[in-house]
């Protein structure tokens, strides 16, 4: 799988593409293939604020319930309202399946992240 090289990337596998100042949060789909059928997503309301390396909400698939951890810190903007009924877009499209959107209240967050090929490497070290 490749992953995109515009994103960023957190070792609990989480995605965050940025424009401007709103970064959108996915989980990879390396996460998406470990978990298996996603059936629930549990995620933050509109105005509420995340905190960088903190839990936001969580994932449940057929096989756990994983927690959700956001790269950034910021008020959360936008909440994939699909998800609710269609969890499995993110099985569909882990990459292409954002599950909330933050106004980054400091966009230096996004340095501290992994871009996409020292993700790969942490990816490749796990499955080792």
């Amino acid at each position: 799988m490749a992953y995109p090289k515009n994103y960023r990337y957190t070792r609990e596998h989480e995605w965050i593409s940025v424009e401007g100042n709103i970064g959108s949060i996915g989980i990879t789909d390396y996460a998406q293939n470990s978990l298996g059928d996603i059936v629930y997503v549990d995620a933050p309301k509109v105005g509420d604020t995340v905190t960088a390396n903190a839990t936001f909400g969580s994932v449940e698939s057929v096989k756990a319930v994983s927690d959700l951890y956001s790269p950034v810190s910021g008020k959360v903007t936008a909440v994939n309202e699909a998800l609710k009924t269609e969890p499995d877009k993110i099985n569909q499209d882990a990459h292409g399946t954002w599950i909330i959107k933050v106004e980054l209240a400091d966009p230096g967050d996004v340095a501290g992240l992994l871009d996409a090929a020292a993700y790969e490497a942490f990816v490749a070290e796990e499955t080792t």
